[in-house]
């Protein structure tokens, strides 16, 4: 089958799909400042359609992990990914399904967003398969920055494994993935018509949803913000070139204007951020239904400190990967960062469990 139309094909797939559960249309925006004095920082709001039920995971260095296993069952028959974790980290779980942000001790972070144009090709059983809700994982438990992600793509092949939301339903979760590193290396992937893009360097900076990422960039070419104004047009919905562009724009503003301290820096990222995160029950890409960005994060790659915002909440919690103890053989914590008395660092308030919440039930 000709390329271009493999790659219809699968996205009417996927499209389909996510259109007959509505509560799947997702869309998330990553934003990265790695060119001011203070520290490389890079911020990510998840938007749904529903509440997605995140928690904070603390994990330590050597866990054993299935890439295949989902609710007791072994989703993927042919050569599952097996791997033993090299490097601890704080991760979003969402319906106790799915990692889909996070950072590691090493300051690389990963980010999983929804791009219904992924096409992860025909099953290559030479490659080991990993459920797609896992692939952030994955790359937080094994590479210590951008390039040893880049190289770790080789030996992995995303799939869909739908997870299951609390209203019962299966949802296909098609995701394109992005990392960063404390040097401030940037690295995009994304599955094209069943082929790995990468496009990596300190450059790659915004990343919204579809289309994919040298269309969006085409998009944005057609704008000069060179001595913009307040009076600027901007494209002002929440669709994701709207997004893409508003946020490259205000990013560019935002790289001129050095931070003052670290916590103003992080203020200043979550501020941009915000201007591209969808408020609640606001339209979504579909009639009569609402969205709404569940939960915004920064990662401060320079000093290992990973921030949580709720948008149902009014705090911003602060992890500090230094102080937590991620040795081999240390529990798995988990914190609940929707509880309304957590407040400021919370490094101290996670709590054991038995087995980090991705696996499903």
């Amino acid at each position: 089958m000709h390329a271009s139309r493999r790659l219809t094909v699968a996205v009417s797939v996927v499209t389909a799909l996510c259109l007959a559960f509505p509560a799947a249309a997702s869309a998330c925006t990553r934003i990265l400042w790695n060119d001011n004095s203070v520290a490389v920082l890079v911020s990510r709001s998840a938007d749904w359609l529903t509440p997605t039920e995140p928690r904070l995971v603390a994990q330590p260095r050597g866990l054993e992990r299935d890439g295949g296993m989902f609710d007791g069952v072994q989703k993927i028959a042919d050569n599952p990914a097996h791997w033993t974790s090299r490097y601890g980290s704080v991760a979003v779980s969402s319906f106790d399904s799915a990692t889909f942000d996070g950072m590691n001790e090493r300051g690389l972070s990963a980010h999983g967003l929804w791009l219904y144009a992924s096409d992860y090709g025909p099953r290559d059983p030479s490659r080991q398969g990993i459920r797609t809700t896992l692939w952030t994982q994955y790359l937080l438990d094994n590479a210590a920055n951008v390039n040893e992600a880049i190289a770790l793509q080789a030996t992995i092949q995303p799939l869909l494994v739908p997870i299951r939301t609390p209203e019962g339903q299966e949802v296909p979760i098609p995701v394109s993935v992005t990392v960063e590193d404390a040097s401030g290396d940037s690295a995009i992937f994304q599955y094209i018509g069943g082929e790995l893009v990468v496009c990596h360097g300190r450059d790659y900076r915004v990343l919204a949803n579809d289309p994919p990422l040298p269309e969006s960039l085409e998009a944005l070419s057609k704008y000069n913000f060179v001595n913009a104004t307040r009076d600027l047009p901007l494209p002002g919905n929440m669709s994701s070139l709207d997004r893409f562009i508003r946020a490259n724009y205000f990013l560019d503003y935002l790289r001129e204007t050095p931070p003052k301290s670290r916590t103003g820096a992080v203020a200043s990222l979550l501020a941009t951020a915000r201007n591209v995160s969808p408020p609640i029950g606001a339209p979504s890409g579909l009639v009569d239904h609402r969205t709404a960005t569940d939960w915004r994060t920064v990662s401060d790659l320079t000093n290992r400190t990973y921030y949580f915002e709720s948008t149902r909440e009014l705090s911003v919690l602060q992890t500090d990967l230094r102080k937590l103890d991620l040795r081999k053989g240390a529990p798995v914590r988990v914190l609940d960062p929707l509880n309304p008395a957590l407040h400021g660092n919370v490094t101290k308030d996670y709590r054991p469990v038995a087995v980090a919440p991705f696996y499903g039930a």
